[in-house]
């Protein structure tokens, strides 16, 4: 990853915050590189219409956060960012599949996604559902054949977990709950199973793959799980507030649409004032596991703060 990127040189004071590091431009700079290689990991598929659908909902921008993640724990391990790029895609990809199959009549149906119809609305839901199958196994390809310079042990252990956050025990295993639980009374505990597995599974996989491939050592990748497992609850619980308190226009996807399919959500249960401070928790937490490491922890302490500031 170019200098641009870096967080080197920057400090901390004692409340976590990174002194002298431009988060904005980090964040900007580490998006643009992202989407550059999201663009040249789709070659020329046949036929033609599978291509096209796989590109609609890789390249139609967000936020890219997952990505990012998994870069900057891999800088913070103390490992080179560019040899993540190509894990980092392929998070990207997961992600991608879950929002295509997420969005399909049989399971949240939904005609809206990052301010454009659905895929299965422009290519219809067999042609979404392979699209989103390609894109599942192209993550693993980027992994095992594209990630030159990454020692085999490494990415080996990089697509167990990947696998272990893609599959049943991860986001396929909290999205089974989530139907199941439409239209019934939910407590905490089961809804936060929901989330730690349909949400914040990949999450977690996005800071450990990252620090996998730099070979960080066993405390720091049990400090980036806790991390990440606060991060990711907290993620959901913004996402529930927004779902409320934000417009379809401003959100991108269809605003409200937790509410219709009668979804037991933090806010619901909460509150919004207590659904927030929840987060707010969480997101201090995470950030306190990182305090042995502040010192290279910049962008993903800024991370966890932007989790909870977003506005989509």
């Amino acid at each position: 990853m170019s200098a641009a990127v870096s967080s080197s040189g920057t400090s901390s004071n004692s409340g976590g915050q990174a002194v002298g590091f431009d988060f904005g431009a980090y964040l900007e700079a580490a998006r643009q590189q992202v989407e550059a290689a999201l663009d040249a990991s789709l070659g020329p598929e046949r036929p033609e219409s599978l291509r096209d659908a796989m590109r609609y909902s890789l390249l139609a921008g967000g936020k890219r956060l997952r990505p990012i993640l998994c870069l900057a724990a891999c800088e913070l391990a103390g490992g080179d960012p560019a040899l993540a790029m190509p894990t980092a895609v392929a998070l990207e990809m997961v992600h991608t599949m879950s929002l295509i199959h997420d969005d399909l009549p049989a399971m949240d149906n939904d005609d809206l996604r990052r301010g454009r119809p659905t895929n299965h609305k422009v290519y219809g839901e067999a042609n979404a559902i392979l699209a989103g199958d390609a894109l599942l196994t192209r993550a693993f390809e980027m992994v095992a054949l594209r990630s030159p310079g990454v020692p085999a042990e490494r990415l080996l252990a990089v697509v167990g977990e990947l696998s272990l956050a893609s599959g049943a025990p991860g986001l396929v295993g909290g999205q089974v709950v989530d139907l199941e639980c439409e239209g019934k009374s939910v407590d905490l505990d089961t809804l936060e199973y929901i989330h730690l597995h349909k949400t914040g599974a990949l999450l977690r996989s996005c800071v450990l793959c990252g620090a996998l491939i730099a070979g960080a050592g066993t405390d720091l990748l049990e400090a980036l799980g806790t991390y990440a497992r606060g991060i990711g609850l907290a993620f959901q619980i913004i996402d529930d507030i927004l779902d409320v308190t934000a417009s379809s226009e401003v959100l991108g996807k269809t605003a409200g649409k937790d509410l219709t399919a009668d979804k037991t959500t933090y806010p619901k249960l909460l509150g919004l004032e207590e659904s927030r401070r929840r987060a707010e928790a969480l997101v201090a937490e995470a950030k306190g596991v990182l305090a042995p490491w502040a010192d290279n922890a910049a962008p993903l302490l800024a991370l966890a703060d932007y989790i909870t500031s977003r506005d989509r």
